[in-house]
This record gives structure tokens, sequence and C-alpha cells, in this order.
């Protein structure tokens, strides 16, 4: 296994890494909308949010040398199922036909108070 690693995106919040590869797939730790280059929350609301979340996936998997084209899963984890509409929007931005196989839920509460978590899994 190899871990991935960019100071395009935010530093990992635990023992964790920002992505592992391993026999031609990448899993990438679910990613917080923080931007690396500020460490806080991308402003503007739910959108802005769900975008930075993506960028900070991109941005990890361009280190393994791939793109969003390569995603074959993710999981969008939101503080308010209400926001689904307005992720998808989003959402459908960084990925295009065939789009990667999803799966969202709203849970509890996410770290430092986040309103989205967004991980993936992509193939070379």
């Amino acid at each position: 296994m190899k871990a991935l690693s960019t100071t395009n995106a935010p530093a990992a919040i635990g023992p964790y890494s920002q992505g592992i590869e391993a026999n031609g797939t990448v899993y990438v730790s679910g990613q917080l909308a923080i931007n690396p280059a500020t460490g806080k929350f991308a402003e503007g609301g739910i959108k802005e949010e769900a975008r930075q979340s993506l960028t900070n996936i991109k941005n990890i998997l361009a280190e393994a040398g791939l793109t969003m084209a390569n995603v074959a899963k993710v999981t969008v984890l939101l503080a308010n199922i209400d926001d689904f509409a307005a992720v998808n929007e989003v959402y459908a931005e960084f990925f295009t036909q065939p789009y990667p196989a999803r799966s969202a839920f709203a849970v509890a509460a996410l770290p430092k108070g986040a309103n989205i978590e967004i991980e993936a899994i992509a193939v070379k």
C-alpha cells in the first residue's frame, strides 16, 4: 500500500491518510469542506462546501495520477439531508456519465461541525 498526501488538500485531522493506493485502487478518506490554503471551511453555503470537498478529492486523486473520471464509488455524508438537491447540482460539475455509484446519508454530526463530508474510491 502507498499513502497519498498533498498540500492541495487539508491534512488529516487524525491517524489516517488522505488516501491510500492499493492494487490499482485508490481510497480517498472523507474530505470536509476545508480549504487547504486557509485551514477554514469554505464560505458561502452548502454548494461552496460541496465544491471544496470534491476539489479536495480531485487533488488527492491527482497525486495518484488519476482524475474524477476514475472514481467508481462516492459516499456523501450530510448534516442536513435537505441539502441533497444543492449538493447534486455541484456534484454534476465534477462527474459525467457513466456516473460513479453513490450513497448519501444524513448523519447526526460530522467532525469539526462540518455540514458535508465526501469520500471516494477510484480505480486505475
